[in-house]
């Protein structure tokens, strides 16, 4: 699996704390292995962000991201707390 990291997915990250990053790659791990593992509590998302997905790094802090057509590629488009959401 891919992932393609968006301009602002960067951004967001760089200003993430050191702690969070951590456990930001140790999930992205098991994500490249199962996006669906129950560790990452992935759910779809509704509202104005249907059709994306979400999931955990830790308890205050999510990536949303979006499987390409072909599911061979994710984009992670946004990481943060639950403000990411609005």
């Amino acid at each position: 699996m891919e992932i393609t990291y968006s301009p602002k997915f960067a951004r967001e990250y760089k200003k993430l704390p050191i702690a969070v990053k951590t456990i930001a790659e140790e999930q992205e791990t098991v994500f490249r292995k199962n996006p669906f593992d129950l560790k990452l509590k992935t759910h779809k998302l509704k509202g104005r962000l249907n059709g994306f997905f979400s999931f955990s790094i830790g308890y205050k802090y999510r990536i949303i991201f979006e499987f390409s057509k072909d599911k061979n590629t994710v984009y992670f488009h946004s990481v943060g707390d639950h403000d990411i959401y609005q």
